[in-house]
C-alpha cells in the first residue's frame, strides 16, 4: 500500500508540470485557426517602380 501511495504522490507532483508543457506546445497549434480571422487582413509589400535603367546598363556593359 505504501509503495502504491507513493507512487501516486509523484505522478500527482509531476502531473502539473506536465500539463504546463502540453499547454505550451499545444498553443501554438491552438492559435493559427484564430490568426486566420478573415481574407481582407492580407499585407502585402508595396509594388516595385519599374525604372527601366537596369536594361540599358545591361546594354551598354556589353558592348565595352
Amino acid at each position: 500500500m505504501n509503495k502504491i501511495a507513493a507512487t501516486s504522490m509523484n505522478t500527482l507532483r509531476l502531473l502539473p508540470r506536465a500539463a504546463l508543457i502540453l499547454a505550451m506546445l499545444a498553443a501554438p497549434v491552438l492559435a493559427v485557426p484564430a490568426a486566420r480571422g478573415s481574407t481582407g487582413t492580407t499585407i502585402e509589400a508595396p509594388a516595385h517602380k519599374k525604372v527601366g535603367a537596369g536594361f540599358v546598363l545591361l546594354l551598354s556593359l556589353q558592348r565595352g
